[in-house]
């Protein structure tokens, strides 16, 4: 198992699982979480999706399993495609796995001096050297602005465009000491962390396939099946908090003529669920972590 997964307790009670039903994993990683879900079926199935391939080594064998190779954006089309729809609960912890962070070469740490790269799937073609290298300097402002948060982006965007007129910016340990002038002193760490976030969001269009997943969610799961989703940064929530309680991104309420939310969801907790101080202490992943929990709605 590549790590301990946060929250597995809470994750795995938030899916109230059924023995006999049929649950999706869409972020395998470690497979901490799907094992936790086959220990508590008896009859029942689990699906598994991982754009890694590397995670493929992982998968438990077991007859109730089945390990997807690919993103969770297509989860309607192989739930379909596998006879298993519609299923019980759908879980994702949005989390990269420890087992990225620590390989060197993927360049999800800024701990290693490794080629800027930063995709899950190494089969796709974006990379995060072809964004620092090609992208216009509005587009590196806007990456950093909108998915770092950092109020700095001109400047880092600028003096991005200055260095590599130079010659080509190729590993992360240049593009840190190139903008290690714009940390500021003490916070080092946090501003690296946001930028190399910006630029993993990029690469992997991850805001876009997290709408999409959510989307799909409404039509794969049975009236009365959770939805359990784990975040690590605002970008994140937002859409997740507003997808939960208004059924849109924009967390606009929609009411009928009686004044009741009309919505594909139920929230189950009011508040989204933090790990508690002896997780905390074992395991510094869950600082940032929210989990939402929330059961599907009858349609009208």
């Amino acid at each position: 198992m590549y790590h301990n997964p946060v929250m597995l307790k809470e994750c795995i009670d938030g899916l109230a699982i059924d023995p006999a039903g049929t649950y999706v994993d869409l972020t395998f990683g470690g497979g901490g979480h799907s094992r936790a879900i086959l220990d508590r079926l008896s009859t029942g199935r689990l699906i598994a999706f991982d754009q890694d391939s590397d995670a493929l080594s992982n998968a438990p064998d077991d007859p109730r399993f089945t390990l997807i190779n690919q993103n969770f954006r297509y989860l309607v089309n192989f739930l379909r495609l596998y006879k298993a729809f519609p299923v019980d609960g759908v879980l994702a912890d949005l989390g990269i796995s420890s087992y990225q962070i620590d390989q060197a070469e993927r360049g999800f740490s800024t701990r290693f001096d490794a080629e800027l790269d930063l995709r899950m799937d190494r089969k796709s073609g974006l990379t995060a050297r072809q964004i620092i290298n090609h992208y216009t300097t509005d587009e590196l402002i806007r990456i950093f602005r909108h998915y770092g948060e950092l109020p700095n982006a001109y400047r880092i965007a600028m003096k991005i465009a200055d260095v590599r007129g130079a010659g080509e910016i190729v590993t992360t340990t240049q593009l840190k000491d190139i903008l290690q002038p714009l940390a500021e002193r003490g916070r080092e760490n946090k501003f690296f962390a946001r930028v190399f976030q910006a630029l993993r969001i990029e690469v992997n269009a991850e805001l876009e396939v997290l709408k999409e997943m959510l989307t799909q969610t409404i039509k794969v799961l049975k009236p009365g099946g959770r939805l359990v989703v784990l975040t690590y940064h605002s970008l994140e929530d937002r859409p997740v908090k507003n997808f939960i309680k208004t059924g849109n991104f924009e967390g606009i309420e929609n009411k009928d003529f009686f004044g009741n939310l009309i919505a594909p969801f139920r929230p189950v907790n009011r508040k989204p669920i933090v790990a508690g101080e002896e997780e905390l202490a074992i395991n510094n992943r869950a600082r940032s972590a929210k989990l939402r929990v929330a059961e599907r709605n009858r349609d009208e």
